[in-house]
């Protein structure tokens, strides 16, 4: 075979999508360009300067950052940091006591913040819970004042519309009433503001434990561990025994229990009859994270009652959106204390609303495209001798548990991941699909994802062992399957199969 691809290698530091300022991922093309972003090193900084929103400040927030510093004639000891809106000021100055909010006369949240501890604490505490400030109402505002000279050149829908569309085709998916869904800033504000509002309307029952079942993603992770008291974790979601042993002992203190349907990144799925058979009998509210199923693949409407969705993912299919959505379920009680639930949220910026609702009208068709790659590939790649083991909805362990969930034969997760044993780092190295955080996209996008998403666990002997024991490998590359040609994508895993043969020789 001919050592050559449809696909080119994309230089470390550009954007995913290319040349757009507003991605939310970038290339990191080699494992050491990963390594190198999560230890910081300078010249990784110097080269990655647009990423994921939630974990690295974009650059027009820096610059606006400085242009308000000036005009506001803020001490150099402080950093500003900007929020999604003032109600977002309230809840960050809350959480670290921070009393001088009321300084900034802006159309959105501004508050200053000691260099330093104070300034990175902050920082990590808006990555958890996704109270965002827009890169396109920083781009607007920067532009009005000419600090910048040129927008995205980019398809918007018009304004007076665009939410609307947006509403629409969620309800329509998730068959649910418009008034039902509250759009946010981003994924995890979907997720803060409903487990924050379920810790309020359950705190009156009595209510205070937190469950999360499964190993779920980081930062759904991080708010259960550190903003809420009473939290206990189930990883194994194929097993229910445990779960039920410890809620026939505590269950009448279990608020909330959260989960992902699939998993990230292994694609398990729980057994979700008896996991509402037991919210039921316990009046345990039943919260899921819908990302991966989308609500075209798999019908929960008989078990959350509640959703969440990243719409930035799989609805955005781009790229280019923070986006988040809460979709409540009328078949259950919760879903008329819609205040509670939607209260800790923010609009999104309409400039945001308006590029989402022109992608969102692909979505179902997006989606269907993407299942029928993800069959072929997963039975594509169970064939390759350098891959150890393929994690897909289609694995014999769950497949039962999912496949009572399909709407249809056409109704696959697009994530598969792959576990490489031996020469890890040369395989990843070589793959010219585009490498970088996120999902959803359609553009076949790879993630290393155990190194990206929990460097602190593989670089210690303790982290290595609960990687071991949750039975999450090392050398894990997450495909988040695009919408390309799908021969065209096996064929790049066929070339890297050429690479590996030469190096075994």
């Amino acid at each position: 075979m001919k050592d050559s691809s449809n696909f080119k290698p994309i230089e470390c530091g550009e954007t995913l999508p290319q040349k757009n300022i507003h991605a939310v991922s970038t290339s990191m093309p080699t494992l050491q360009d990963v390594i190198d972003y999560e230890e910081q090193t300078p010249e990784i900084l110097e080269k990655i300067t647009v990423a994921y929103p939630r974990f690295v400040i974009h650059p027009y927030l820096k610059k606006l950052a400085t242009y308000l510093k000036e005009k506001y004639e803020v001490s150099n000891e402080y950093e500003l940091v900007l929020l999604s809106s003032k109600k977002a000021v309230e809840v960050v100055s809350s959480r670290y006591f921070i009393h001088n909010k009321f300084e900034f006369f802006e159309p959105f949240g501004v508050i200053k913040v000691l260099k330093g501890r104070q300034h990175q604490k902050v920082l990590k505490f808006i990555q958890y819970v996704g109270y965002n400030l827009s890169s396109r109402l920083a781009e607007d505002y920067l532009y009005d004042l000419k600090l910048i000279d040129k927008k995205q050149n980019e398809e918007l829908e018009n304004s007076e519309i665009s939410k609307d569309i947006i509403l629409k085709t969620l309800a329509d998916g998730y068959k649910e009433k418009e008034e039902n869904i509250c759009l946010s800033p981003s994924g995890m504000n979907a997720v803060y503001s409903v487990l924050k509002g379920v810790k309020n309307i359950q705190a009156r029952n009595g209510k205070s434990v937190l469950i999360q079942f499964g190993w779920l993603y980081l930062d759904t992770t991080n708010i259960v561990n550190h903003y809420f008291e009473e939290s206990k974790v189930f990883y194994d979601v194929t097993n229910l025994n445990e779960l039920e042993l410890y809620l026939k002992e505590q269950g009448n203190r279990v608020s909330c229990i959260i989960t992902e349907v699939p998993t990230n990144p292994l694609v398990k799925t729980a057994n979700l009859e008896k996991l509402r058979e037991l919210c039921d009998r316990y009046n345990i509210v039943l919260v899921i994270d819908s990302t991966f199923a989308t609500p075209y693949n798999l019908n929960l409407k008989p078990y959350a009652d509640i959703f969440v969705e990243s719409l930035t993912k799989f609805a955005c299919g781009n790229a280019d959106v923070l986006m988040g959505a809460i979709i409540l379920n009328s078949n259950f009680k919760i879903s008329h204390i819609k205040n509670e639930l939607f209260k800790q949220s923010d609009e999104p910026y309409i400039k945001d609303m308006q590029r989402m609702a022109k992608e969102i009208v692909n979505y179902e068709k997006r989606v269907k495209k993407i299942s029928q790659n993800t069959k072929e590939l997963i039975e594509f790649l169970h064939t390759l001798p350098y891959i150890s083991k393929v994690y897909s909805c289609l694995d014999e362990e769950n497949f039962e548990n999912y496949q009572k969930l399909m709407i249809d034969e056409n109704s696959l997760c697009g994530i598969v991941s792959i576990y490489i044993e031996n020469d890890f780092e040369k395989i990843y190295n070589s793959l010219n699909l585009a490498k970088g955080p996120s999902l959803g996209t359609e553009f076949t996008l790879l993630m290393p994802y155990t190194y990206l998403a929990h460097y602190d666990l593989i670089t210690s002997q303790k982290g290595k062992e609960f990687l071991k024991k949750i039975e999450l490998p090392k050398n894990l590359i997450r495909i988040s399957v695009g919408v390309e040609n799908i021969d065209e994508i096996k064929n790049e895993f066929l070339r890297i199969l050429d690479i590996y043969d030469r190096k075994s020789e």
